[in-house]
């Protein structure tokens, strides 16, 4: 009996032996993720930043560049060490691809839960494609055409398909109900819930929460606009009814508001750049 009670205690022991040597290596891993996850919102930051500036100059009378992705990959790329810069973009985007995969995997726990982990798995493809474009451009392989031209293209090899005018119009409605949903979480600050709030000083907190709710709604506001054209091509069975984020920023400025509403939404994508400085800073990771 002493020596199965040894033995049953030794297997105990051995166990949590076991647990103990492995979680050093698991809280490494843990720390490498957030290190990868942090630089990938610094690098969306710096884009949507980018892009917020470029719209700003479009509002004012100075449309020279793109304002989408592409133009603010023009934008670094201009600058003293813009090809350096251009490929820690690469690498803030791989970081952030990697995160979202990361998150995608199933893992214990009721906070991971299935439609979660589908989000994160859409977002870690999303930002693959964005790293592959901005690793395309830096190194003038590809990455020339817009986010117009693409939207275009895209639209016009979906409607040759089978049913491609449904899925168009679907992929539209999709858009616009995403759109909405980020605004409408912006404006209920529901993001911050995921930040360290607890870790901020009231001002710091203030700060952050206008960041989140006015480039929020700003971001929502753009998604929902590039979804009702793409929805507008899928009823007109036109692809050229399409836009990207650059045409669809622009349209802003032929509202009955006038550029002002442009202003506006180019306001809140610079504040949404630095929300994603902020959550770089105090995402929960």
């Amino acid at each position: 009996m002493t020596s199965s009670h040894t033995h049953k205690w030794g297997l105990r022991n051995g166990s949590s032996t076991g647990r103990r040597s492995r979680a050093p290596g698991e809280a490494e891993g843990k720390r490498a993720l957030a290190v990868t996850g942090r630089a990938g919102f610094v690098a969306r930051g710096v884009v949507y930043v980018l892009v917020g500036v470029l719209a700003l100059r479009i509002a004012f009378g100075d449309g020279g560049r793109e304002a989408d992705r592409q133009g603010a990959l023009q934008q670094v790329a201009a600058q003293p060490f813009g090809k350096a810069m251009l490929w820690l973009l690469v690498v803030g985007f791989g970081c952030m691809a990697i995160w979202r995969g990361s998150r995608a995997l199933p893992a214990k726990g009721p906070k991971n839960k299935v439609g979660s982990r589908m989000l994160d798995g859409g977002r870690a493809v999303f930002y693959g494609f964005v790293c592959w474009g901005t690793a395309s451009f830096a190194a003038g392989t590809g990455g020339s055409s817009g986010s117009d031209a693409k939207s275009r293209d895209w639209t016009a090899s979906a409607l040759r398909l089978p049913g491609g005018q449904v899925l168009v119009g679907l992929a539209g409605c999709v858009l616009i109900g995403v759109g909405a949903t980020l605004a409408v979480r912006a404006l209920m600050r529901r993001f911050l819930r995921r930040l360290e709030t607890g870790r901020m000083s009231r001002r710091v907190r203030q700060v952050v929460t206008g960041l989140g709710v006015g480039g929020g709604a700003a971001r929502g506001a753009v998604f929902a606009g590039v979804g009702v054209f793409v929805l507008v091509a899928a009823i007109r069975f036109d692809p050229h009814q399409a836009k990207g984020m650059d045409a669809t920023l622009r349209t802003f400025a032929h509202t009955p508001a006038g550029p002002w509403l442009l202003v506006a939404v180019a306001v809140g994508l610079v504040l949404f750049g630095g929300f994603s400085f902020a959550s770089a800073r105090w995402r929960r990771l």
